[in-house]
């Protein structure tokens, strides 16, 4: 098992634009951010493993987090023309999306008790097996924080990371505790 001071070489590696050292004390699991999930603007509720219902109850989630004690909180912050330049926002998503997957390995591999928490729903399967057939890859599935019920401007805030980095700008974060 590796040290805080090593999971963050391996981050800051891996190239993320921010990151911050987790209090996981700070984490709160809250209804109101499941409810947002349950309005479905994502097209994702009830149609993958690791998104609510799929990912579990708030309960089950907690109980996942409890044994953790910190972490590290990741972000890649794009710029953008303008507020609708939806081509800038994809292509952050997207170099958020290879930075965590690098880092997601590199964490996996040098840490025995990592658990990963992402930005947006998990995309390693084109298709997720919800609900017919259980996750074909449950070791690599990655739940989103806020399917976890996590409120992530707070998380950011309670962390003292910027979560807002001004006007034409979008953050995409994540997070490993360990």
């Amino acid at each position: 098992m590796g040290t805080y001071e090593q999971a963050e070489a391996l981050v800051r590696e891996a190239g993320f634009t921010h990151l911050a050292h987790l209090d996981c004390a700070t984490i709160e699991l809250l209804p109101e951010v499941r409810q947002m999930c349950e309005a479905n603007t994502c097209g994702q509720y009830g149609k993958n493993w690791a998104c609510p219902p799929g990912c579990g109850s708030l309960e089950e989630c907690r109980e996942r987090i409890a044994p953790y004690r910190q972490g590290i909180l990741v972000q890649t912050v794009g710029e953008l023309e303008d507020s609708l330049d939806f081509e800038g926002i994809m292509e952050t998503e997207q170099r958020h999306k290879e930075t965590f997957t690098r880092a997601s390995e590199l964490m996996r591999k040098n840490f025995s008790d990592v658990f990963i928490l992402g930005a947006g729903c998990c995309t390693i399967c084109a298709e997720c097996a919800y609900p017919d057939a259980p996750c074909r890859f449950p070791e690599k599935r990655i739940s989103s924080v806020e399917s976890y019920g996590i409120y992530v401007s707070k998380l950011c805030k309670d962390n003292g990371l910027p979560y807002n980095y001004g006007p034409n700008t979008i953050a995409y974060t994540s997070c490993f505790l360990f």
